[in-house]
């Protein structure tokens, strides 16, 4: 059977919470591979609306596995209180539905501190992370400071493992003139989440391997997009994990061959949130309307995206770093009503032209869009569910991306309703 894992394209926020539910349907298992409680789905589903930031999409359908993979960072106490809140909505959250890799690494209240410490540190030269303790989470888990989920059921060991920890925090904390942790009090806390979080704990590679030989359907999550990726993205204005598809085997426990389709989802525009280079943003009326038609606020931090018109050169290095096979485009009803629409089609960096984006930030910061002027549409797109029920110029303008990213679109949404997709091909094949 095929499995499927869904990226991003551009620098996150492209809606992969509502591709990965309306994929789910098809799936058995549902994956997140990497990132934290950074990221933010907002599914809507029936007019109800579902923010989710650790739980995979899937986790609203039932009848559907949801894994929590090794790839990820975990807050336990964000954790609990999403499980809780999606109860509250309705939606079953058990050990039965959600399984947690036991060899995750979790998110201390010392690593948010720390966050937040050196952001406020770095002034004008701040990254612009959410300040949740993911980035310092990950430098731990490569350090090999890390306490993980399995960590919980042993007490001694757990005591150790705080101790190391808040070894290498509070000299950073001592240093920066913010206030130090005390161990007791850290696994007071920890006591006290575990009973609410082991319960969820299991070998997730083992049950994936399971899955698969059982011929049941996958569907692996990932978080952020290809431009904020630690290697590949905008460097240094990145998220601290891989959020390229190669991520989502390391990230789960599975073989790269288990790997059968790449969806990378991508707008009918482009936004970032925070700092960071970005060619084609939009400093004008037209940026403030994307903004607002789009309603391009963060599903985590509430920050207002920043707008521009579609990078065709961001998202064809993103389809191939990431090994992409077809994209899924949303928000196309974003662009509804305007005259006329561009795309960036190359670079211009003192005076070269250049079909790449430089890895060097000066460069980077010296590029200047060079745009092809397309023909707007009229009529709405809103909702629509065949290429039958799409304006003509729509379709060109969909036709043209296609040629420009070098890959073709194999699902279109049309507005952030489940059922509102029109399915070019099934990354699935059925």
């Amino acid at each position: 059977m095929a499995n499927v894992v869904v990226v991003g394209a551009q620098w996150g926020d492209e809606g992969k919470g509502k591709i990965v539910d309306w994929l789910s349907e098809r799936a058995d298992v549902v994956v997140r591979f990497q990132g934290g409680h950074n990221a933010g789905h907002t599914l809507v589903v029936g007019g109800v609306t579902y923010k989710l930031s650790l739980l995979p999409s899937g986790v609203v359908r039932p009848g559907k596995l949801s894994i929590i993979g090794n790839g990820v960072v975990v807050d336990p106490w964000a954790l609990v209180e999403e499980v809780e809140r999606l109860r509250a909505q309705g939606v079953a959250v058990t050990p039965q539905t959600l399984r947690i890799a036991d060899n995750a690494t979790l998110i201390l209240p010392s690593h948010g501190a720390v966050d937040r410490a050196r952001e406020a540190a770095g002034g004008a030269n701040r990254l612009g992370t959410t300040g949740r303790g993911i980035g310092p989470a990950y430098e731990d888990k490569v350090g090999r400071r890390a306490v993980r989920l399995c960590d919980l059921a042993d007490e001694a060991h757990l005591r150790a493992r705080v101790e190391a920890l808040l070894l290498h925090h509070n000299a950073i904390l001592r240093g920066l003139g913010e206030p130090e942790f005390d161990r007791d009090a850290v696994l007071a806390e920890l006591h006290d989440v575990a009973p609410r979080i082991l319960p969820f704990a299991d070998a997730a590679w083992r049950r994936l391997d399971e899955a698969r030989r059982a011929g049941r359907r996958i569907l692996f999550e990932g978080a952020q997009g290809a431009m904020l990726d630690v290697d590949h993205g905008t460097y240094p204005f990145v998220t601290s994990s891989n959020t390229v598809a190669g991520q989502a085997a390391a990230g789960s426990g599975v073989g790269v061959a288990s790997l059968s389709y790449v969806l990378g989802i991508t707008k009918a525009y482009t936004t970032r949130v925070g700092r960071g280079p970005f060619p084609t943003e939009l400093d004008d009326d037209m940026g403030r309307i994307l903004g607002e038609r789009g309603h391009e606020f963060g599903t985590v931090t509430g920050r207002r995206r920043r707008c521009g018109w579609f990078d065709a050169v961001l998202v064809r290095q993103a389809i191939k770093v990431g090994g992409i096979d077809g994209i899924a485009l949303t928000k196309l009803d974003v662009l509804d009503g305007l005259d006329s629409l561009k795309v960036c089609i190359g670079y211009r960096i003192d005076g070269e032209t250049v079909d790449y984006l430089p890895s060097l930030p000066a460069l980077q910061n010296r590029v200047e869009p060079i745009y092809e002027t397309l023909e707007g549409w009229r009529d709405s797109t809103r909702g629509a569910r065949s290429w039958a029920e799409l304006p003509a110029t729509a379709v060109k303008y969909i036709r043209r991306i296609e040629e420009l990213i070098e890959a073709p679109v194999a699902l279109l949404s049309t507005s952030p309703e489940r059922d509102d997709t029109i399915l070019v091909r099934d990354p699935f094949g059925g």
